[in-house]
């Protein structure tokens, strides 16, 4: 599945920022140190505009970010064969943000999306205005003799694609090494103000209390 999948599959905006506020919520509880997390939510990222992202610490992650334009989003597979140091100097697959709309181009270009040499971490890009009625992308070409999901975009935006608490469990088995509540995490995805025994059933350690800032800083539900 490649980024043109993808598109067809991300439900509408405000289901993305609410599964990514989720998400990026259940990472908090199950993580205090924040440079463990792997999912992140700001309200607060810019004047007018929200982040939420990804990262695994191995050189993959996605940048989505809600602006008064609409969303846009980029991510990066390091290992993907569109990688934009497959190429001699670095530079952005063709077509990768040639069709993008002017009002998102300022992302594309952002210093926090881009790596120690300046270069765009991307190799999928997408997005939608507020007058769009579905998401697009570039007009992206993979040499046939690569993977299906060359770009990265299946798997980096996998758990968003799901937004289910069941997908969110395996993901935590996984990635967290824990087992947390399915109850809970479903109180989570419905975006249900958090209490302390939910908090105890995702994490026997954590404390409400501790989240506050946590809380505030992703705009979850109080």
């Amino acid at each position: 599945m490649s980024v043109y999948e993808v598109i067809k599959q991300l439900p509408e905006p405000e289901t993305v920022r609410a599964r990514s506020k989720a998400m990026a919520m259940l990472d908090a509880v199950l993580s205090p140190d924040w440079e463990m997390r792997y999912y992140s939510y700001d309200i607060q990222w810019a004047p007018g505009e929200e982040l939420a992202s990804m990262r695994d610490g191995c050189g993959n992650d996605y940048a989505v970010v809600f602006s008064a334009a609409g969303v846009y989003a980029q991510a990066c597979n390091h290992e993907s064969p569109i990688n934009a140091y497959y190429v001699s100097p670095p530079a952005p697959w063709p077509g990768l943000f040639d069709s993008l709309p002017d009002v998102f181009r300022p992302f594309a270009q952002e210093p926090a999306f881009q790596d120690h040499n300046g270069v765009p971490r991307a190799t999928a890009c997408l997005w939608r205005e507020h007058t769009d009625s579905a998401w697009r992308c570039g007009d992206i070409h993979v040499p046939d003799e690569d993977e299906d999901d060359a770009d990265g975009a299946e798997w980096l935006f996998g758990l968003l694609l799901e937004g289910t608490a069941e997908a969110y469990l395996e993901f935590a088995e996984e990635y967290y090494e824990v087992e947390p509540a399915l109850e809970a995490l479903q109180h989570v995805y419905d975006l249900k103000p958090l209490t302390q025994d939910v908090v105890s059933a995702l994490n026997p350690e954590a404390r409400l209390w501790d989240l506050a800032e946590d809380i505030a800083q992703i705009g979850y539900p109080e």
